[in-house]
């Protein structure tokens, strides 16, 4: 009996334990299966005015630049102390000066010439009156008795004396060789002592009154500056242009204006050149740069203005003229959007979002509308985006 009891008691406790342990097991949780949401950037899309900029690059040239040319032959008895390469020349200056001996005897014998020629018109004029008293009698006298022809020739004898004085003073003014504007010189030819023909470049200067940046326009760009092809400001009233450029280890502004559009397209790029204007490139003040030739600048054209649009990032603005849009369920919305103007930060929008809209200005690999998204609140500096 007692053999037979022990292993009875083994399977009863066994028994219990297993049901204590079934009873006391754990519960399932039964809930929603988890969604898997990308994170991404986003900033709000704002209303507000703005005015189009258009950047583009350009080379400084002078207005005028030109060879100087000697107009008249002989050797060079001085020269101006600025008469050298980098020199400044004013208005009026004269760069050098050409030996005027003979050019002094010229007009002193044209002056002559003059003279002699206003005696025989004189001379004339006394005979015809002379002649008209003798033939008060006859009828109907000859234009040759009444000194008509003698008086006609002599007063062309008057002119052509008068034009030859005016000539030989010409080039006796024209020894001392000079410019009718500012300029600095780039190359001379000639120094003192030297003998110049007529025709002779003497020098190569370019006017520092005025410097011109030419720059290449798209169609996008002549849309954004509300100009046509073949615009033409009116005194003062250009596009104002700001250039910079990086000069001696610093950047150096100016300012200018767009003062007209050529009136024709290359046909090779389907461009026009605008021509922006900078008044006195070398008036400076102390630790300026002049703006001189060869300078490739940047150019910064204010145009016209944008009422009403919306402003977005620049990273916001997806290619096709697309936007992605993270909306109140926390989805992705795709949206074709009309775009106003885009410069490198900011896209501004005539239609396609609505203020407050969230855009998403961060890459999503293979977006599909309707994607589970989340905001990142924390943004490093949005990146412009080349995806989707």
């Amino acid at each position: 009996m007692k053999r037979m009891l022990g292993p009875l008691v083994v399977v009863v406790l066994t028994a219990l334990i297993t049901s204590a342990l079934v009873f006391n097991k754990p519960q399932l949780e039964v809930g929603e299966a988890a969604i898997n949401r990308i994170g991404v950037y986003v900033e709000r899309a704002t209303r507000t005015g703005a005015r189009a900029e258009v950047t583009v690059y350009g080379e400084v040239r002078p207005r005028v630049q030109i060879d100087v040319i000697s107009e008249v032959s002989g050797r060079v008895t001085s020269v101006s102390s600025r008469f050298i390469e980098g020199g400044s020349i004013g208005a009026g200056e004269a760069l050098l000066t050409i030996e005027d001996r003979d050019y002094v005897v010229a007009v002193s014998e044209a002056r002559a010439r003059l003279a002699a020629r206003r005696l025989e018109l004189e001379q004339a004029l006394a005979d015809a009156d002379v002649a008209k008293k003798q033939l008060v009698g006859e009828a109907n006298p000859s234009d040759l008795a009444l000194k008509k022809p003698q008086i006609a020739q002599a007063r062309a004898g008057v002119q052509a004396a008068e034009l030859s004085v005016s000539r030989a003073e010409s080039d006796l003014s024209r020894t001392k060789i000079s410019l009718p504007f500012d300029a600095r010189i780039t190359e001379t030819m000639v120094d003192e002592g030297q003998y110049v023909g007529a025709g002779r470049t003497v020098a190569s200067v370019f006017s520092t009154d005025v410097a011109e940046v030419r720059l290449p326009l798209t169609d996008a760009d002549i849309a954004a500056l509300g100009v046509p092809i073949g615009y033409e400001a009116s005194e003062g009233a250009g596009l104002r242009v700001q250039l910079s450029t990086d000069v001696a280890g610093a950047t150096r502004n100016w300012a200018g204006q767009l003062v007209r559009l050529d009136a024709s397209l290359d046909p090779r790029t389907r461009s026009t050149f605008g021509t922006v204007e900078v008044a006195n490139p070398f008036d400076i003040q102390d630790g300026d740069m002049p703006m001189a030739p060869g300078l490739f600048v940047a150019a910064d054209i204010e145009g016209r203005t944008l009422t009403d649009v919306l402003a977005i990032p620049a990273a916001g603005l997806r290619a096709g003229g697309r936007v992605f849009i993270m909306n109140d369920d926390d989805l992705l919305e795709i949206r074709s959007v009309v775009v106003a103007h885009a410069t490198a930060s900011v896209a501004y929008l005539s239609s396609g979002v609505n203020e407050g809209d969230r855009i998403i200005v961060s890459p999503i690999r293979n977006p599909v509308a309707g994607m589970a998204l989340s905001a990142i609140e924390e943004t490093a500096e949005p990146v412009q985006l080349s995806e989707g």
